[in-house]
């Protein structure tokens, strides 16, 4: 039976033990001991045998109940006790020896068995009406629009289903302390509604028992534990974390003693892992909760603590959102035109309606816009200062200004909770949401500061609960959750708007430099033109000139030769022609300009070649400098088979370009009777050579029948496109005399050079010759070529 006794049983669960150790490093998960209304079995997990225990035992289960088999004493099959379907037992019943029945709940841990055997009463409640009980309180939370109003309900219906004197909901606050924020009592205690608790009132260990046994029953204070035995077993400091019987601190029993509670009981409220509150059940006399109210407990607290979830989520998502929408309004309202500081001021309104506050303010090193109650200009430069130095990630909260900010300490009336948003840009910027101070009265429970024995620092639990009213100054009210998020959010999207108007202002300035330079090129593509075109007016005034000369030539040779030149001037005007006109500056397609070069030859020579010509040109994009060494070749065989086979007149003349594998191959053919001169020393037979050795290529001759045949194969890497080979020229060159170039800077085209310097190539020649009386082209000096690329 329960003994009445002092709260200084034994040495080691003294209230004076347990004050030394102080709350927070009191061991009350390894008590040692148990409350004596039910008994525990300590079974060793191996053998499955008991070696420990506590409670009368003796009395009410079994004399001899040390070392005997589990099973025996529990009087269940031994394969109960290993079938892994059931590992539960709390659905079998144990007859004691005073007409008790017990009720089984086991515990296991790594080398040991945890049995607790509790009472059970006689009337239980039936399963109907817990699950009637659970579906009306459901509904009742469902109608309730608040968490206010859960917690009150929550409150009469715990109260209803235990019978306890006072019921309360107790919310843990984010600082730790503690909160009444629903009640259901009787006469027989004062109402504790909307009082404080200090955190240390429930300890961070104590805390975490709550969270891991949900439920927790003192059915009455003056108990004397009953200590786990024997004490050579080895069982001290066993961990009875799961056990529903564990002995309670003494600290905890004096506690309740102070507060005039003789029983309680506590059900824990967990909303998303976290320990949310609790339902604390006082009662002025004894009283046990039964194993089937403590079940139903369970269930409606787990139904409770889901509607509190969903209650503040419904808040928060509303919260949200208007804050959410709020934002986008501030936002869409800016001008994309107008610099990011400048909407910020004009939208001051928009900006400080987002967060509640008394005061807003936009600061920058030299300006400040504020309106509502704020520090003055002074204070709120060296406020901006400081808050620059550094805020965790550009926001910076506080509900206490004077304690973060101590010269904020002198103007709680004007500033004393604060929300900032610092902004990195060019100007450092910050936005400050200003609350002032609201003075509170809090209402505790008792002094919240726990008395402490005179000369020590060792802690009591307080002896009155008494109201006692404390006054708090140097607070704002407090910012929310939602609030910091969304003042993260701000400070993201308005940085984002600054780097796009910065964005926007450097293509303003890169789209004007594009035009600037659009417009050179426009002037510099008119210059190019326009040295193109006299470049081309320059050859064909050549041109004309040599047909001039030629006309007034008494000597048939030299007349002959004026008409070559002619011709191989020709050539390079039509690569320039293309050149220039063409997209691909500096690259020509060869198929097509031999075709045309083939088209002007033949209108020089005379009509009658157009008939007999025959071409089979294969297409391909090569370098104008190339090009024009190919054409000039190509010129000289045209102008060897009609002086040659043909003696002057038309023939038949095939023209092929094909391209094999990697070479490519130029063929012309004819069907001339004459004998063809294929040792040539002129000219026109040097001029071959050395082109055809400049791009690595080979010049073959094969006699036909009729006719001749010549072909010019050539690797394709040298003629792609690549740098000016200037090996043609030095073979050429012959002597220093030396006839000024273009300059490289003059602007024209790429790929016009080249074809100017083939033209001094010729034009050189004419003019030794006429210097030194020459009567055959022996030599034709070139001027010298530099080396790299010809650009």
């Amino acid at each position: 039976m329960t003994v009445q006794r002092s709260l200084a049983p034994e040495p080691g669960c003294s209230l004076e033990h347990a004050v030394m150790t102080s709350c927070d490093r009191e061991p009350i998960h390894r008590p040692d001991a148990i409350q004596p209304y039910g008994l525990l079995l300590v079974v060793d997990n191996t053998s499955l045998k008991i070696i420990g225990g506590a409670g009368d035992i003796e009395g009410r289960l079994a004399p001899d109940w040390l070392g005997r088999p589990l099973a025996d004493i529990l009087k269940i099959p031994e394969s109960r006790l290993h079938d892994e379907k059931r590992p539960s037992l709390s659905d079998l019943r144990v007859a004691g020896l005073k007409d008790e029945t017990f009720s089984i709940l086991r515990h296991a841990q790594d080398t040991h068995l945890l049995i607790e055997l509790e009472p059970v009463e006689a009337h239980n409640l039936l399963t109907w009406d817990i699950f009637g009980e659970i579906d009306s309180t459901a509904d009742r939370f469902e109608r309730c629009p608040d968490t206010t109003s859960v917690c009150r309900q929550g409150a009469a219906i715990f109260r209803r289903l235990t019978g306890f004197d006072r019921v309360l909901v107790y919310r843990f606050m984010e600082d730790g302390t503690g909160r009444v924020v629903g009640e259901s009592r009787n006469d027989a205690f004062p109402s504790l509604m909307n009082h404080h608790f200090p955190a240390s009132d429930i300890p961070t260990q104590a805390r975490a028992l709550y969270l891991r046994n949900r439920i927790r029953v003192i059915p009455d204070i003056t108990y004397e534990a009953a200590p786990i035995r024997p004490p050579e077993a080895g069982l001290a400091g066993l961990d009875l974390s799961d056990v529903q019987l564990r002995s309670v601190s003494p600290i905890h029993l004096q506690y309740m003693a102070n507060m005039g509670t003789r029983a309680s009981a506590s059900v824990s409220l967990v909303v998303d892992g976290v320990l949310w509150g609790l339902i604390a059940c006082h009662n002025a006399t004894p009283r046990c909760l039964s194993e089937d109210i403590r079940a139903a407990c369970r269930t409606l607290a787990g139904v409770m603590s889901r509607q509190l979830r969903n209650k503040e989520e419904l808040v928060t998502y509303q919260e949200r959102l208007r804050l959410r929408n709020a934002m986008e309004f501030v936002t869409s309202h800016f001008d994309v035109r107008h610099p990011i500081e400048s909407n910020l001021r004009s939208c001051m309104g928009e900006l400080q309606s987002l967060f509640p506050c008394n005061g807003f303010a936009v600061i920058s090193d030299q300006t400040i816009t504020g309106t509502g109650v704020l520090p003055d200009a002074e204070n709120l430069h060296r406020l901006h200062d400081w808050l620059r130095l550094g805020t965790n990630g550009g926001i910076f909260v506080s509900t206490m200004l004077g304690k973060d900010y101590p010269p904020a300490a002198e103007w709680p009336e004007r500033s004393a909770g604060l929300l900032a948003i610092t902004l990195p840009f060019r100007t450092p910027t910050c936005l400050i949401w200003s609350r002032v101070e609201i003075i509170q009265t809090i209402e505790w429970a008792g002094n919240p500061h726990k008395d402490t024995t005179e000369g020590s620092d060792v802690l009591r639990p307080r002896a009155s609960f008494r109201t006692w009213e404390q006054t708090i100054r140097g607070h704002s009210t407090r910012w929310t959750s939602e609030q910091k998020q969304a003042a993260r959010r701000l400070r993201r999207v308005l940085i984002a708007d600054y780097q796009t108007q910065q964005l926007r202002e450097l293509n303003a300035t890169l789209a004007a430099t594009l035009e600037e330079r659009e417009s050179l090129l426009r002037q510099k593509d008119f210059l190019i033109r326009e040295v193109n075109h006299r470049v081309q007016n320059s050859l064909q005034m050549v041109a004309s000139f040599l047909k001039l000369q030629a006309r007034s030539a008494s000597n048939e040779e030299t007349t002959t030769a004026l008409t070559e030149a002619q011709h191989r001037i020709a050539a390079i005007g039509l690569v320039h022609r293309r050149l220039y006109r063409d997209e691909h500056f500096g690259i020509v397609d060869l198929g097509r300009y031999l075709e045309e070069l083939m088209e002007e030859l033949c209108s020089s020579l005379g009509g009658d070649w157009q008939e007999q010509l025959h071409l089979s040109l294969f297409p391909i994009m090569i370098s104008a400098d190339r090009a024009i060494n190919i054409g000039l070749v190509l010129t000289e065989l045209v102008i060897n088979a009609s002086k040659y086979a043909y003696d002057g007149k038309a023939g038949p003349l095939h023209v092929g370009l094909a391209q094999t594998s990697d070479r490519l191959v130029l063929t012309v053919s004819d069907q001339g009777e004459c004998t063809p001169q294929l040792k040539g020393t002129g000219f026109g037979t040097r001029m071959m050579n050395a082109v055809v050795s400049s791009l690595s290529g080979t010049l073959t001759y094969t006699t036909l029948t009729p006719g001749l045949e010549a072909v010019m194969t050539l690797p394709l890497d040298s003629i792609l496109p690549s740098e000016a080979d200037a090996s043609t020229e030095a073979a050429l060159s012959q002597t220093p005399t030396h006839i000024p170039e273009p300059s490289p800077h003059s602007g024209m085209k790429k790929g016009a050079r080249p074809v100017v310097r083939r033209l001094f190539c010729v034009l050189r020649f004419y003019v030794l010759r006429g210097k030194s009386g020459l009567t055959r082209p022996d030599c034709l000096p070139c001027p010298p070529v530099r080396s790299g690329n010809p650009r």
